[in-house]
Parts: C-alpha cells; sequence; structure tokens
C-alpha cells in the first residue's frame, strides 16, 4: 500500500507530528514519518535525519552538525528533495512546521510530479505563499496557532489537515476515456489573437491548456510536461524571458525551456510579446527606465519596448536553449512583429529592435534533423501565422 508520508522536525514539533500521524492512521492512511531535524532527535519516526541527510549528494556530514541554522535548513531541504525522489511508494506528502521547515518540506515538494498530494500545514500560509509553491500544486493550510504545543485549537486544525491529506492520498481523482491529448500554449493579452486561433483549430483532436505567461504560467506548462501531463507545448509567447533579463514582474528562471529540453516532447515556439518587458503601475518603473519608450497597459501595468542591444540578449538566451532540443523542435519568426503592439502603426513599432533579435536568433540556430528555424513575412497576431504554428505542429508529429 503507498503511503502518506508525514514530515517534519521531530525535535521541536514531535508531539505534533505524532498526533498528524495517529490521526492520519485513524482515518485509513498508511504513514510513513520523516524526521527532518537538523540537531540530535532521539525521535522514533520511521526515517530518522542520518536517513535523510544521507541522501545528500555530498553526504550526511553535508547536511548534519552544521552550525549555520540556514545553511544546515538548506542542505536537508536538498536530502529530503533526493530522499522523496528515491521513494516509490508515495500516495502524498504532508509536512507542517513553522517558516524553516515549510521552507525545507516545500523545496522537496515542488520538485515531486502535479498530481501527487501535497499539503503543507504551516505558520506563514495566510501571507504570501508564491515563494513556497511556486507552480505547483502544493496546498497551503494557515496553522492558526503556532505548532507550539498540543491545545484545543491544534488539535482541531492539524486534525482537519491530516483529514484533507488523506482524502488526497486515498482518493484517486477519477480518470476520462474521452480525456484527448494534451497541449501546452503559452498567452499574453497581444498575443491572445494568434493564440486563440491556434486553440480553436486543434481543440478538436487535442485538449488544450493555455498558460498566462506571467512567469509562474510557463513554469506551470513546464512543470506539466515533466509530469507527463502534456504530449506536446505550443509555446509561441515568451515574454517571460527580457521579464527575466531586465528585471520584469514577469520574469521566468534560468530553466525556461527546460522541460522541452528533458523530456524532448513535440515543441513548437515563437517571440510572442518579447518586445516588452512588465512593471507594474507607472510610479513603480525603475528611475534607470524612466526615459525608456513606456506603454501603459493599464493602471496596474506599464510595458517597457525593448531595445535592439537588449533584444539580442533575448536572442542569445532563446537560441542557446533551442539548441539543446533534441525533440521534434520548430520556432517561428514573424518578421513583421510579435505582439498586438509592435505592429506597423503602434506604439512598440520598431524594425531595428525586432531586427536584432531575429538575426541573433539566427546567427545562433543549429538546424538538425528534428530542429528546424522557420522565418515567414507575417505579424504574429495574423491568421496565416496561426495556420503555420498549426501546420508546424503537425510536421512534428507525421
Amino acid at each position: 500500500m503507498n503511503k502518506l508520508y508525514i514530515i517534519g522536525t521531530f525535535d521541536t514539533k514531535g508531539p505534533e507530528l505524532d498526533y498528524a500521524a495517529t490521526v492520519a492512521r485513524a482515518a485509513g492512511a498508511a504513514v510513513t514519518t520523516v524526521d527532518v531535524s537538523t540537531t540530535a532527535t532521539h525521535a522514533a519516526a520511521d526515517f530518522g535525519p542520518a536517513a535523510v541527510a544521507a541522501c545528500h549528494p555530498d553526504g550526511a556530514s553535508a547536511v548534519l552538525g552544521l552550525t549555520d541554522r540556514g545553511a544546515a535548513v538548506n542542505a536537508m531541504a536538498e536530502a529530503l528533495t533526493r530522499f522523496l525522489a528515491s521513494r516509490e511508494d508515495i500516495a502524498g506528502v504532508m509536512g507542517l512546521g513553522g517558516s524553516g521547515n515549510t521552507a525545507l518540506v516545500t523545496h522537496a515538494m515542488r520538485a515531486l510530479p502535479i498530481g501527487v498530494p501535497k499539503l503543507m500545514l504551516s505558520t506563514v500560509a495566510s501571507g504570501n505563499t508564491a515563494p513556497y509553491v511556486g507552480p505547483n500544486d502544493i496546498a497551503m493550510m494557515y496553522s492558526v496557532v503556532d505548532i507550539a504545543g498540543l491545545n484545543r485549537v491544534s488539535r482541531r486544525v492539524i486534525g482537519n489537515a491530516v483529514h484533507a491529506a488523506v482524502g488526497m492520498a486515498t482518493l484517486a481523482a477519477p480518470e476520462s476515456a474521452a480525456d484527448k491529448p494534451a497541449v501546452g500554449m503559452t498567452m499574453f493579452g497581444v498575443t491572445t489573437p494568434c493564440v486563440t486561433r491556434i486553440r480553436e483549430q486543434l481543440e478538436a483532436e487535442y485538449d488544450i491548456a493555455v498558460f498566462h505567461a506571467t512567469g509562474t504560467g510557463g513554469q506551470s506548462m513546464e512543470k506539466l510536461a515533466e509530469s507527463g501531463f502534456l504530449t506536446g507545448m505550443i509555446d509561441v509567447t515568451t515574454t517571460e524571458v527580457p521579464d527575466h533579463l531586465f528585471g520584469g514582474v514577469f520574469p521566468c528562471t534560468d530553466d525556461r525551456f527546460g522541460a522541452a529540453i528533458r523530456t524532448r516532447l513535440p515543441y513548437v515556439g515563437s517571440v510572442g510579446a518579447v518586445d516588452m518587458v512588465n512593471f507594474g503601475a507607472m510610479d513603480t518603473v525603475p528611475e534607470r527606465y524612466r526615459g525608456r519608450t513606456l506603454y501603459v497597459h493599464n493602471e496596474q501595468v506599464t510595458l517597457m519596448r525593448t531595445t535592439p542591444g537588449e533584444s539580442r540578449d533575448i536572442g542569445r538566451f532563446i537560441v542557446e536553449r533551442l539548441n539543446r532540443m533534441d525533440g521534434p523542435t520548430a520556432f517561428l519568426l514573424p518578421l513583421k512583429g510579435v505582439s498586438a503592439i509592435d505592429a506597423a502603426g503602434q506604439p512598440f513599432h520598431d524594425p531595428a529592435a525586432d531586427e536584432a533579435l531575429f538575426e541573433t536568433i539566427r546567427a545562433g540556430f543549429v538546424a538538425g534533423p528534428r530542429r528546424r528555424l522557420v522565418e515567414l513575412d507575417l505579424h504574429i497576431n495574423d491568421p496565416a501565422f496561426a495556420e503555420a504554428v498549426v501546420d508546424a505542429y503537425h510536421s512534428l508529429l507525421a
């Protein structure tokens, strides 16, 4: 029987973790307890700190006995990530604790595939949970009182959290025989006409999942690809790259495009909305950018036009990763503009900046039997460009 893993620091939260395990077993779950304390403990967890720490790439000594608590927690988080990856009987994972334990356990949770139940009962779950959750399906539950002793409040809250975790771990979501192959797509407001046309042409044969390219959106698409939910990606909106490179509010990470590299799934991409860096309201735009071409998208979003130099940096970031894609890959360049406000007559129309982007990708691209670059004398929102994307995706499957 697969098991619910209950994880925490038994040196400071032993009674609470034992209570959680007792409630879970009473609810019918098989339970494995894991102690991720970074100090000496004699708790009777199924796996103690030494067993977890031994999974660190540099061995247990890189985790246990460190005098710097922050360094020890970070090292234990890496060890726990590898420990969980080695287990083949996980039905779900539940953590409970304060800020340190929340950071530690959710670090490991984020490495688990989408669909594996994950619940974190935490003292910090009522604030900004984005750093803990990221693009993953982690349920965060606020503990109300500190997890520092059992009382009438903590028993009820821990019990409710345990029953939620047990339910997720023991009651599998039903599969549908009608499910079609799933394809992920990225979209922004300024690429919506393109993505809408692609979706309309493909949704009869594919289950289309569209992701808003707001930093987390691209990460979510790639996480689902690596979790086995997607059969391919149509990544026409890569606007998170300039935000990552130049300090925008919707950034990707250095691992953008990593899922396509590692999974080798069919991948069609483009440069949608890379003509802009996204900021918040006008008064949040960094002082060094105040003299640039700015466009108020709405009162909460201000866009900055990228320069030719920045466009070359964007092109280098993208093409370096394209050249590492060994799966079926097509990348399309819309030579008449990459967003709704980059077309002729629009505020971000800048042929020199666009050409710097295109030329950088063109010059750096290494074609291969399964990897090709396609240049089209079209705007990204032209209907013919959407048709070309659909044709390219179909050709990758032939």
